[in-house]
């Protein structure tokens, strides 16, 4: 029995997580398990229904997991006893034994920060998202979310507007892509970052994994940043988690009338850090010396002076006034995805700024 086998065994245990299988193991490989009798393994406390799986594995059940492995190069799995397994994500309560991975595996262990918010987010809250993740880039770290309509995919296209690299934790297998319409998202993702989730490939989207996946999410960065959310946001579990695991946690404002952002609101009230650009980040973020945090304020600096943006028409129709982003659209007649892409650009080639209701020309004619 090859070792692939043997985890996907030891992850299919029922009722088994990976630190009661370490309580168990008592200071022994988890692969001699399955050199033991059904007496030495009830000796280390497992229950006839966990002895009869370790001895008598449902192999059939395991066919579609080698031909997902078979399918390319870019599927493979790691393991909790992996060296390059995670060192962050092992420091959490309830770590995933397995994590199926497409894309590139290496972006595990770097410096990651994560993004996360409201679904049904508002234009002010997609903008922020995208400009966080894209500055972030800039700063040196990959940017981490969970691939969810809103907030989520506006982070992952941030990271890869400024060509940078961003992990999306999914909620499902990675043969069911969800929600559906972040198929194309989740291709661009697995060709320019990764995609992870502790879940076999076809298992399907079910509410309860959405929550596991949150810990997932917090545990891989080194803070999360929360830019949409109301009261009862998933979100605010993603931030709770993170405050469990002993990560940073920043908040985006919004207006007092917004409801889609009263959790924001309620997280700084419990202790989160207000965050108003990326530098209010970088200033929190646990680093080996300020130098480095100095240096990371400059590489966002300079990614905003070289940004290049080569299109005149959204420029052409902000003036030296407050312009909503609503009659951007509606002077370009451009797609409000793609106005937003390039006010992004804009903002950070210096030429416009955001104010409240809008935008505003800070450089260059009328």
């Amino acid at each position: 029995m090859d070792r692939t086998t043997q985890l996907l065994i030891l992850d299919s245990l029922p009722q088994l997580g990976v630190y009661r299988l370490e309580q168990k193991l008592r200071g022994c490989s988890p692969f001699d398990l399955f050199t033991l009798s059904k007496a030495e393994l009830a000796k280390l406390g497992f229950n006839n229904k966990q002895i009869d799986h370790l001895t008598k594995p449902p192999l059939n059940k395991l066919s579609a997991v080698y031909q997902w492995l078979a399918q390319d190069n870019l599927n493979k799995i790691i393991s909790y006893y992996d060296d390059d397994y995670p060192v962050l994500l092992k420091e959490i309560g309830s770590p995933p034994l397995l994590l199926f991975c497409r894309g590139d595996c290496r972006l595990l262990s770097d410096k990651q920060i994560s993004i996360v918010g409201s679904r049904a987010a508002t234009i002010s809250g997609r903008e922020s998202a995208k400009r966080f993740a894209y500055e972030l880039v800039g700063a040196g770290f990959t940017v981490t979310s969970g691939l969810a309509a809103g907030i989520d995919s506006y982070a992952h296209q941030g990271a890869l507007a400024a060509n940078g690299k961003t992990i999306a934790v999914l909620g499902s297998g990675l043969n069911n892509i969800y929600p559906k319409t972040n198929q194309g998202l989740a291709k661009q993702i697995e060709q320019q970052g990764l995609l992870v989730s502790e879940f076999w490939p076809d298992v399907p989207p079910l509410a309860p994994q959405f929550p596991r996946r949150n810990r997932i999410v917090s545990g891989l960065s080194l803070g999360v940043v929360v830019v949409e959310a109301a009261n009862r946001s998933g979100s605010l579990i993603t931030a709770r988690l993170a405050v469990e695991q002993n990560r940073e946690v920043f908040a985006v404002p919004g207006s007092i009338n917004n409801p889609k952002v009263s959790g924001c609101h309620k997280l700084i009230n419990q202790g989160a850090k207000l965050i108003a650009t990326t530098a209010d980040i970088l200033d929190e973020l646990p680093v080996n010396s300020l130098s480095q945090v100095a240096q990371q304020h400059k590489n966002v600096d300079r990614l905003a002076s070289q940004a290049q943006f080569p299109f005149d028409i959204v420029l052409d129709n902000i003036g030296f006034e407050v312009t909503s982003v609503d009659q951007i659209v509606l002077r370009t007649e451009i797609t409000i995805d793609k106005v937003l892409e390039r006010l992004l650009h804009l903002e950070l080639s210096g030429f416009i700024t955001s104010v409240s209701g809008g935008y505003i020309r800070i450089k260059g004619d009328t």
